[in-house]
């Protein structure tokens, strides 16, 4: 097993192909990107597809990577936080080939 990390991005909808580019430049070679239901934060709760327009709707990205592209990626993705509401965590994982990362 090879240590990488792994990067979990939920963001607003509106942002994750500015959020997706940032990781693609920072030589990330994979991630998945999947709706978000619902959830709680900031004292709120929030449901997808409560807005008619769906702009308050968010996703979830999910990457893994080595320590440098994961830092890479961090420098510019600081930018998207500046107009955007999400939350962004790292954590240590083991994966099987790494040479799919």
């Amino acid at each position: 097993m090879t240590p990488m990390q792994r990067l979990e991005l939920i963001i607003e909808r509106m942002a994750y192909k500015r959020a997706c580019r940032v990781l693609e430049q920072a030589g990330i070679t994979g991630y998945t990107v999947v709706p978000a239901l619902a959830g709680f934060g900031g004292g709120n709760h929030w449901q997808r597809d409560t807005d008619i327009s769906g702009a308050n709707d968010m996703v979830v990205i999910v990457t893994i990577g080595d320590a440098v592209k994961i830092e890479a990626a961090l420098e510019h993705l600081r930018s998207v936080f500046d107009s955007h509401i999400g939350i962004l965590n790292i954590s240590d994982v083991k994966v099987m080939r790494p040479d799919r990362f």
